[in-house]
């Protein structure tokens, strides 16, 4: 390739043939990237974003025109009626549970369609482990669909969903699962079966990783409610915090009294200068994504190639920025990570090894050279050291920044005598 870096030739040639397998697809992320970027540019036009919106405010920040116009457009945006987009968010989890302690409430029930949600999401549930603080603590019922065979179990959530069913809670995103992400035709039937049994029920989707993976949102196909990360896709690699909640305004408002308190909501909370990096990374998400979803295509065509299980497949359709990858063993899963880790422009120096993370039921390793610590938009790749031994990778805020990083993770391996070549 060039001086910067040496690769074996096959490696070479094997990224090369990678490359060729992958180009349909790419044309496909560009055409869905150019659509939300204009839906994106629309929404700033119409709202008339100007250097004003920028200006910080302290103190209670009443009257900040750039936090509620952006709320504005981000419900624009993704096709809800409100939306709270708020830099103290801490993550995703914590935008999570303020939405679903926002609008349940003791005696209500919540039941997840798409099996056992992600690890972290647990305690707040209280699911497993301590139960003080959780929605069980505070009285609301907890049940969930499993799936069948990997996927959605439709007469099973038909026959789950009655009118003692608060909310239908859906997971888009795999989390450490094998499972395909759900596309948005798979949320719109969900949706569709909820109301059909409860007209009711508040149908919420876990919208992480899934932002502009797609030229619609849940929120376009009838989701009441949505969440996620400014740190993943919606974030477009430039907000360094923050979370957002969209959907119906009631639910909106509710959530609003969540964060802050009843009779404040959304009128209250100094923004302290951080609305320009929240107004660009929306911004920059479109094109982002599409970043990233063409790393995920180019690591499962590539690696692949060399035999491993990938799920996705190379060529499947995506609800999600995550690329699952079979690596059979805990030393490929660890030499994966160590070289994704060596190209990344933060921490290169640092070789990843398994330890006991917070909110994880194992030991994980993780390779996160980011500038914004735990950003999951840049490329990361989380591998729980147990069966069968699956690296879930994310991200990628260049595609070739992205390209480089998977080509030293095989070389890694390569060297090691881990890859067949």
């Amino acid at each position: 390739m060039n001086s910067f870096f040496k690769f074996d030739e096959r490696i070479e040639a094997a990224s090369a043939k990678a490359l060729e397998t992958a180009k349909t697809q790419f044309e496909k992320i560009e055409d869905i990237a150019e659509y939300n970027q204009q839906k994106v540019i629309s929404a700033f036009i119409k709202h008339g974003v100007s250097e004003s919106h920028f200006v910080p405010t302290t103190g209670y920040g009443y009257g900040d025109r750039g936090r509620e116009t952006l709320d504005k457009i981000w419900a624009d945006v993704f096709g809800a009626e409100d939306a709270l987009v708020r830099h103290n968010f801490t993550c995703g989890t914590h935008t999570l549970a303020t939405a679903l302690f926002g609008v349940l409430r003791p005696g209500d029930k919540m039941l997840c369609v798409t099996g056992t949600p992600y690890d972290t999401i647990h305690n707040v549930i209280g699911i497993k482990g301590s139960e003080m603080g959780s929605l069980k603590d505070f009285g609301v019922a907890y049940d969930e669909i499993p799936l069948k065979d990997g996927r959605l179990y439709y007469d099973a959530i038909e026959a789950a969903v009655d009118e003692s069913v608060t909310m239908v809670y859906i997971q888009r995103s795999r989390g450490y699962e094998l499972r395909p992400s759900l596309v948005i035709s798979e949320i719109e039937k969900l949706v569709k079966i909820a109301k059909a049994k409860n007209p009711n029920v508040i149908v919420m989707v876990d919208n992480c990783y899934g932002e502009f993976v797609e030229k619609l949102e849940p929120t376009n196909v009838g989701a009441d409610l949505i969440a996620g990360s400014l740190i993943k896709n919606a974030g477009g690699g430039i907000a360094t915090t923050g979370g957002y909640i969209a959907g119906r305004h009631d639910l909106v408002e509710k959530c609003a009294y969540r964060l802050t308190t009843p009779g404040l909501g959304k009128e209250v909370g100094a923004t302290l200068g951080m609305n320009r990096e929240l107004y660009m990374g929306l911004f920059y998400a479109p094109h982002t994504v599409g970043e990233a979803l063409k790393s995920a295509i180019y690591i499962a065509a590539l690696f692949g190639g060399f035999g491993y299980k990938t799920t996705p497949a190379f060529d499947a359709e995506r609800g999600d920025i995550v690329q699952s990858l079979g690596l059979e063993n805990p030393e490929s899963l660890v030499a994966f990570c160590q070289g994704i880790q060596s190209g990344s422009p933060i921490d290169s120096f640092v070789s990843p090894e398994p330890w006991d993370m917070p909110g994880y039921e194992s030991q994980v390793v993780m390779a996160a050279g980011a500038f914004t610590m735990g950003s999951s938009i840049e490329l990361s790749a989380d591998a729980p050291i147990r069966e069968p031994y699956y690296a879930w990778i994310q991200g990628g805020l260049t595609f070739h920044s992205a390209k480089l990083c998977a080509m030293l993770a095989a070389q890694k391996m390569l060297e090691r005598g881990l890859l067949d070549v």
